[in-house]
C-alpha cells in the first residue's frame, strides 16, 4: 500500500500493540491472522517478520497511519464487527489485489474456482476461449478480471445494477491493467447485452443464492455490512439462478458454457432445473476448496 505520508512508530510499541491485539482477537472469536493482515497492509511487514516478531527490536517502523488510527480501525473490527476488507479497502483474490468497499460483496477464496473451471472448459473445447464471455452481477469485478486474465483471446463483458459496484469494478480493471479487455454495463443481468444474443461463448455468475429467511442468521459481518442485494436469492435462494437458467439459452452459442456459484445443498435442485429445461447438456456439479458442492456447469445443446 502506498502512502503520501508516513508515521514512525517504535518497533517495541508496535509489538506491544500487536501482542495485545492478538489476545483481543482470540477472546473476540476473530482469527489472529487478521491482525497480521492489518500490519501487512498498513506497516508493510511481511509474514516472516510477523512470525519472528523481529520488528520489536527495530528503532522505528514506518506506518501509513498512526498507532491511534490503527487501533481505532481494530476497535471497529472487534466491537462493531466491520469486515477487515472494508477497513483496509482491499482484498486478495487469485493473484489480484482488489479494491473493495461497503457497496460490493467481498470476493471469497472459493469463488476463485470459477476461473479454474473456465480454464478447464476452454482446454476441453479450445474454441470456447474466444468470442464473448459475460460476468453477470460483477460486483468488485473479480470474476471479470479473472476471465480477462485467462481468456486472452476473448471479449469480456461485466454487468451490474449497482453504480457503486461498477465504479469499484472499473477501478480494479484499471489497476490490474485489464481495462481495455473488459466492457462494463450498468443494468440487470442480460438487459444491457441484447446485441450479444446468440453470440456468448460463456456466462459466469456468482448470483445471490441465500434464502431470504436465512439472512438474519448469517455472521454479523455479512448480514450487517455486505449488500443484501448481493446475498438475498429469494424464498428458496434460487430466484436468480432460476432466471439465469431460463434466459441464458437466448444468448449462448451452441456448446456455450453456463457456470454459476451456488450454496451448499442446492446442487441437486440446480442440476434438476438445468436438465428439466431441456436446453442444456453435460451438466455437472463441482466442489469448492473445502470440498463443498459449490458450482454448477452446463453447456447449451
Amino acid at each position: 500500500m502506498d502512502f503520501e505520508s508516513k508515521c514512525l512508530i517504535s518497533g517495541l510499541e508496535l509489538w506491544q500493540w500487536y501482542c495485545q491485539t492478538k489476545d483481543d482477537a482470540l477472546r473476540g472469536g476473530i482469527s489472529v491472522a487478521e491482525v497480521d493482515l492489518l500490519l501487512q497492509e498498513f506497516a508493510g511487514l511481511d509474514r516472516l517478520t510477523l512470525r519472528l516478531e523481529s520488528f520489536k527490536d527495530w528503532p522505528n517502523v514506518s506506518m501509513g497511519l498512526s498507532l491511534i488510527e490503527l487501533n481505532n480501525l481494530w476497535r471497529r473490527r472487534l466491537e462493531d464487527r466491520v469486515p477487515l476488507q472494508y477497513l483496509t479497502g482491499v482484498t486478495y483474490w487469485r493473484n489480484f489485489s482488489l479494491e473493495v468497499g461497503s457497496g460490493v460483496l467481498i470476493p471469497r477464496p472459493e469463488t476463485e474456482c470459477l476461473i479454474d473451471l473456465v480454464v478447464a472448459a476452454t482446454n476441453f473445447v479450445p474454441e470456447l476461449g474466444q468470442g464473448h464471455w459475460v460476468d453477470l452481477g460483477t460486483g468488485s469485478g473479480a470474476i471479470a478480471c479473472g476471465l480477462a486474465d485467462v481468456l486472452t483471446n476473448a471479449s469480456i463483458h461485466a454487468v451490474d445494477c449497482s453504480s457503486v459496484a461498477l465504479a469499484i469494478a472499473r477501478q480494479n480493471a484499471i489497476s490490474l491493467g485489464l481495462a481495455d479487455r473488459i466492457n462494463f454495463y450498468d443494468g440487470s443481468w442480460w438487459q444491457p447485452l441484447e446485441s450479444l444474443r446468440g453470440q456468448v461463448s460463456g456466462m459466469v455468475a456468482n448470483p445471490p443464492y441465500i434464502p431470504s429467511g436465512m439472512i438474519s442468521s448469517l455472521q454479523v459481518e455479512v448480514r450487517n455490512y455486505e449488500p443484501r442485494l448481493a446475498l438475498d436469492g429469494g424464498v428458496d435462494g434460487l430466484d436468480c439462478i432460476r432466471f439465469l437458467i431460463e434466459t441464458a439459452p437466448l444468448y449462448l452459442v451452441s456448446g456455450g458454457v453456463w457456470l454459476v456459484e451456488m450454496m451448499s445443498g442446492q446442487g441437486d435442485i440446480v442440476v434438476e432445473m438445468l436438465q428439466d429445461h431441456g436446453s442444456y447438456c453435460g451438466v455437472e456439479v463441482f466442489p469448492d476448496l473445502e470440498g463443498v458442492e459449490r458450482f454448477a456447469v452446463g453447456y447449451l445443446r
